[in-house]
């Protein structure tokens, strides 16, 4: 199951798992967006179906246990993705702002691991959360966005400690990939964003969705807390002494 799955990363990691075998449950807001993903990945030969969710909604998640068991009768993996952004400094946020960034992250991410906590134990699962390199960096105008993806990092340490062996928990930590959120940077902010990484340029969602694919498989079967960043080595590198 993935969350924020009719776009970017979790568009990405859909097609990725859809053609490693899996039946991929799709949960998302934009109904459009998701409903043709998943025919789209049925028309490629893989197994998918969406379902409209809120994220931060314990009720939205109770019907997604609800599709998930009637389907599927188990869940092996959870792809906790969805995140909302508003650019703004501390003072310009009002508390909507704030709420809503930390709800459809850190709280749909407890939340997801509250619902399906039995189906995971029951299958040796994993739960992968897609946090930031705003987890590790401080940048401008984005304090809820940068609290929001660095809870989620502490929260897949607790998640992996209370649930382990049983169950696996890993965070990703993409720096500039280029989906949808970028629709608002322009060129000449793209070019410095792509020459501030040791790759020289911005990464693709499938270079994300290749590690989460990664971490939660068997070859990934003795990592659990760890925190990969995935950002072109955007996060090591500075051009000042």
């Amino acid at each position: 199951m993935i969350t924020g799955a009719a776009n970017g990363i979790g568009a990405a990691t859909a097609h990725r798992f859809a053609d490693e075998g899996a039946a991929v449950v799709l949960a998302d807001i934009d109904d459009d967006r998701g409903t043709a993903l998943a025919k789209e990945i049925d028309a490629g030969g893989g197994h998918a179906s969406f379902v409209h969710v809120d994220v931060g909604s314990a009720d939205d998640w109770a019907r997604l246990r609800d599709h998930v068991g009637k389907l599927h009768g188990r869940l092996d993996v959870l792809h906790s993705n969805a995140a909302r952004v508003v650019v703004g400094a501390a003072h310009e946020l009002s508390q909507t702002d704030w709420d809503d960034q930390l709800r459809v992250a850190v709280t749909a991410a407890w939340l997801g691991a509250r619902t399906f906590i039995d189906q995971l134990r029951d299958a040796r699962g994993s739960i992968v959360l897609t946090s930031s390199v705003h987890a590790l960096v401080g940048m401008p105008r984005h304090p809820a966005y940068a609290a929001a993806k660095g809870a989620l990092t502490a929260l897949g340490r607790q998640l992996a400690v209370e649930y382990g062996p049983d169950v696996r928990v890993n965070t990703v930590l993409p720096g500039p990939i280029l989906t949808g959120m970028w629709d608002r940077v322009n060129d000449d902010e793209r070019r410095a964003s792509a020459a501030a990484t040791v790759a020289k340029r911005l990464g693709r969602p499938q270079e994300v969705a290749a590690v989460v694919a990664f971490l939660a498989s068997d070859d990934a079967s003795y990592m659990t807390g760890a925190s990969v960043v995935v950002d072109g080595g955007w996060s090591i590198v500075k051009d000042s002494a």
